[in-house]
């Protein structure tokens, strides 16, 4: 049974940094993509970082430079880590197995987390 993980979320104030986690389970974690999602007005979910099976990363333009997605292989693990926060990062924030190199071909599967609520207080 696969299984997706997120903790990490927490209340923070605007500037702050947090590091999301996301722990895979059931499956052979090295031969998939991953990406982190957050839900957006007018979308189900948005999608804000991916990252390759090979390590290959891709950003929305509303976290580039701010945000760094990662994984460790041997850890099943999938990290987020959100430097400069601002009160328009506060959402849910969910992990997901798929695939595609990037935001534009990234094909999500049904496999999703709980989520971990991420609030950014100005």
């Amino acid at each position: 049974q696969v299984q997706l993980v997120e903790s990490g979320g927490d209340l923070v104030q605007a500037g702050g940094s947090l590091r999301l986690s996301c722990k895979v389970s059931g499956i052979i974690f090295r031969l998939f993509g991953m990406a982190w999602y957050r839900p957006a007005p007018g979308k189900q979910r948005e999608l804000v970082a991916t990252i390759t099976s090979d390590g290959r990363t891709d950003y929305a333009d509303s976290v580039k430079g701010r945000f760094t997605i990662s994984r460790d292989n041997p850890k099943n693990t999938l990290t987020l880590q959100m430097n400069s926060l601002k009160s328009d990062d506060t959402a849910v924030f969910y992990c997901n197995l798929g695939s595609g190199v990037g935001l534009h071909d990234y094909r999500p599967s049904d496999r999703w987390g709980q989520g971990t609520q991420v609030t950014v207080s100005s």
